[in-house]
């Protein structure tokens, strides 16, 4: 699956996959709903982010499960 909101630059966060170019990562994000945050207090906390990007973020954090437990 192609990402449109997740970005991967070596200059930027050390490389860390990030939301569209923000120097928020997908792990910050993921880690927040965990923590039992909402997305709409997430949103509220991150006023760059979208809706759309936490999306992203989850479908992300799946793959990248799934591809360590299969790699």
């Amino acid at each position: 699956m192609k990402y449109s909101r997740i970005t991967v630059n070596p200059e930027q966060m050390g490389g860390v996959p990030c939301i569209r170019g923000l120097r928020i990562p997908v792990a910050t994000v993921v880690g927040l709903l965990a923590e039992g945050l909402s997305a709409a207090e997430i949103l509220a906390a991150y006023p760059d982010l979208e809706p759309e990007d936490i999306q992203e973020a989850l479908l992300y954090a799946a793959e990248a499960v799934q591809e360590a437990r299969m790699g």
